[in-house]
């Protein structure tokens, strides 16, 4: 077989037109060469839709199997049943707990239960003294006002109080002025004062004779009793020598 040689000059072009010469036919073979190798390296990829997989098991959804929508995801319905006693669902009531759905019987068994009323708390949980509330039942035990947000004191048997009821029942009583002795307003601290096992407020520390304040240091403006008496010096002084008498 023979190969007739390429022509070293200009190429004609067929139907007519300025022929090419040798230089001009290479860098055009070059560019076809390029855009052929181009469109298959960036040839575009036809893929098919995404198959839709249970939220359960996360097996694949055949369009001919029945599915149940919830959540914003799709199940098959035998999987859509309650995480708890796996009850199916569909078409019934359900509750959300954490993604997963739960009957209406185990949502309700699974609540917290009020230490006040007894009921089931099927909104905002209230806990406090290691139980739970309602939050309208958070009350103090002894005037029933709301204790929802409100400083609180509880008893031995964390029975919760507000503050001026805690300490009207539970705080010591002054013997003078029979109040009880508690801090004063924006205050935390109180201070009390036994003599002879009796309280006292700090201002009603006096000598029972002639109500003269009395120091609670030990020295000659302190008390003094005597047969039961809370007695400043000069007092205890007077009711010695009568008794002496």
């Amino acid at each position: 077989m023979l190969f007739k040689p390429s022509p070293s000059g200009p190429v004609a072009i067929p139907g007519g037109g300025v022929p090419l010469n040798m230089r001009e036919v290479e860098e055009l073979e070059r560019m076809t060469k390029d855009f052929i190798r181009d469109m298959d390296t960036h040839a575009p990829v036809i893929t098919s839709p995404p198959t839709e997989v249970c939220g359960k098991c996360g097996e694949a959804l055949s369009r001919t199997q029945p599915a149940v929508r919830a959540m914003e995801k799709l199940f098959h319905s035998d999987c859509f049943c309650c995480l708890s006693c796996q009850r199916p669902l569909q078409g019934l009531q359900f509750y959300d707990r954490d993604g997963a759905p739960q009957c209406d019987d185990c949502y309700t068994s699974s609540l917290a239960v009020c230490s006040r009323c007894g009921e089931r708390i099927t909104d905002r949980v209230l806990k406090a003294v290691g139980q739970c509330f309602h939050s309208h039942c958070f009350r103090c035990s002894t005037c029933s006002c709301s204790l929802e947000g409100a400083p609180f004191i509880t008893d031995d048997n964390n029975n919760p109080y507000c503050v001026p009821d805690y300490h009207r029942r539970f705080s010591p009583q002054c013997v003078s002025c029979n109040e009880p002795i508690v801090p004063s307003p924006g205050s935390e601290e109180t201070v009390r004062v036994v003599a002879l096992d009796k309280n006292f407020h700090l201002k009603c520390y006096r000598c029972e004779d002639c109500a003269r304040p009395l120091s609670i240091e030990a020295d000659e403006n302190g008390c003094y009793p005597l047969d039961g008496k809370i007695l400043c010096m000069k007092c205890h002084t007077q009711r010695a020598k009568q008794a002496a008498q």
